[in-house]
């Protein structure tokens, strides 16, 4: 009987001005390297700061080149990059810099098959634009580094999936950026990947109306009646393998703990998915991107500048996005 080899989980190290490196730190320092190997993305500078700051000694095992990354080990593969400049809690164009190339390095392990999945430590996205990267945050320089047209932002926490229709989108764009094409792109991209990636049999989803109280009958808005109720009809005619429920209002949705009775949720914009997601995860949420042809996920929060350098960040959401990350992989593994 063959033994199944443990997953190579990439990790980008996020803006190093921020809690990234302490996060990644604690969260290894808790792991089990024979059922993974963690390939930490940077200079070594970063982690050997973060490690004094915790006064916690760590052996890493040092190379640039990702043909010797070592099973058994907290591996650090090398970004070159002039003499860093660490000033926790500020905005820099270096630390941008240094977040993007090891973003851009993990894609590269993971198209190669040198890595098995990528966890995304927190980015600055002024810092990033102060390096010349104008993207509006991860899951598009994601999609545009992979040539994937479509993708989905799924956050998750045990059995809570909660997906969006709009990711980064302002607010006053939302309604006229949500048509019946865009939704069902992303609803398909959220049932394929309850079947393929987590394994549930016939998912059970709910969709939420864009308006209070899902327009009330038209009083209050016409998009669920002109347009996501009978996209919704469509959908359950042409696909048997994935129940469909909605559109609900979110406030009553969430508030008669619906979510309960479903495997995943699709909202219709970020704030409407995400503030409920936070509340009932307990920061211990992560966030996957679905639809991409490599797995990444990341923890739920920011930079979090304001404790930054100060070791007293909590590592929990990180550690969860490490944690699904190997699931994922190890599911992925087993089925090639």
């Amino acid at each position: 009987m063959s033994t199944q080899r443990i997953p190579r989980i990439a990790i980008s190290v996020g803006d190093f001005n921020g809690i990234g490196p302490e996060i990644i730190l604690k969260s290894l320092a808790q792991k089990d390297l024979d059922k993974s190997t963690p390939i930490v993305a940077c200079p070594k500078q970063v982690l050997q700061e973060a490690s004094e700051l915790l006064s916690t000694p760590i052996n890493f095992h040092l190379t640039t080149d990702s043909s010797d990354i070592k099973d058994g080990a907290i591996n650090i593969l090398e970004i070159e990059t002039d003499q860093l400049e660490s000033t926790p809690g500020v905005l820099t164009a270096q630390s941008g810099l240094v977040a993007m190339k090891s973003i851009e390095k993990c894609i590269e392990l993971c198209i190669s098959n040198s890595s098995d999945a990528m966890v995304t430590a927190p980015i600055s996205k002024e810092a990033i634009n102060l390096a010349g990267y104008k993207i509006p945050g991860h899951t598009e320089f994601l999609a545009e580094q992979t040539n994937t047209e479509s993708v989905l932002m799924m956050l998750v926490s045990g059995n809570l999936r909660v997906a969006l229709v709009t990711a980064h989108t302002p607010i006053r764009k939302v309604a006229q950026t949500i048509t019946g094409e865009l939704i069902q792109t992303k609803l398909e991209l959220l049932a394929d990947s309850l079947i393929r990636d987590f394994g549930i049999s016939k998912p059970k989803i709910a969709v939420l109306g864009l308006n209070p109280h899902a327009g009330d009958g038209g009083v209050i808005g016409t998009e669920e009646i002109e347009t996501i109720s009978p996209l919704l009809k469509e959908i359950k005619a042409n696909r048997s393998d994935v129940v469909i429920h909605g559109p609900y209002p979110a406030d009553g949705f969430f508030g008669q703990q619906l979510h309960n009775e479903h495997d995943a949720i699709l909202a219709m914009y970020h704030d409407q998915g995400l503030a409920p997601f936070k509340l009932l995860s307990f920061g211990k949420g992560v966030n996957f991107t679905a639809g991409l042809p490599i797995i990444r996920t990341s923890p739920d929060h920011g930079t979090a500048f304001d404790i930054a350098g100060k070791g007293v960040a909590n590592p929990s959401s990180f550690n969860e996005a490490f944690t699904l990350a190997v699931e994922l992989a190890n599911k992925r593994i087993r089925e090639n």
